[in-house]
């Protein structure tokens, strides 16, 4: 395992519904743009609870998706999630998401979608992320509008 310090996003302003929304270029060609955020992410949910927890992982299947399931897998295992959920080939809706993390309850700390919603996707088009809480819910407690990035712990 590897601790990095990060700095700042440049830009930090989120997209609506609990999630970051950027040019997939950006994500693409940043250094670590896609791993600050998942490790953001990831340091929202108190360690106690995320040591060994369950999280969902779910993509509309745009481009960039299957290299950033990657990304989030090496950043959960990194992070201590015991176990996660995949849809087949990385599949998985928002709505679906978020019926999971309820169905599994007590052992999910939440689950991570990886789209841009309405927005077209492809090389020059739009790349997003968001996080679903505990119960299913978005997430709207968003730390790093006002504190640095955590640093990343990779494997």
């Amino acid at each position: 395992m590897l601790t990095v310090p990060t700095a700042l996003y440049e830009d930090r302003r989120l997209a609506g519904g609990g999630g970051l929304r950027r040019p997939t270029g950006l994500f693409k060609g940043q250094r670590n743009y896609l791993p600050k955020f998942i490790q953001s992410v990831l340091s929202s949910i108190d360690l106690r609870d995320r040591r060994g927890c369950t999280m969902v992982v779910g993509s509309d299947g745009r481009y960039f998706s299957r290299m950033a399931i990657e990304i989030v897998v090496q950043m959960a295992a990194a992070n201590g999630i015991g176990r996660l959920i995949i849809g087949q080939n990385g599949m998985l809706s928002t709505p679906a998401v978020s019926c999971i993390i309820r169905k599994i309850k007590a052992e999910a700390a939440g689950g991570i979608i990886l789209t841009a919603s309405h927005c077209p996707g492809g090389p020059g088009g739009e790349f997003g992320v968001k996080f679903n809480v505990a119960n299913g819910g978005m997430w709207f407690s968003i730390c790093l509008n006002n504190h640095d990035f955590f640093p990343l712990i990779l494997l």
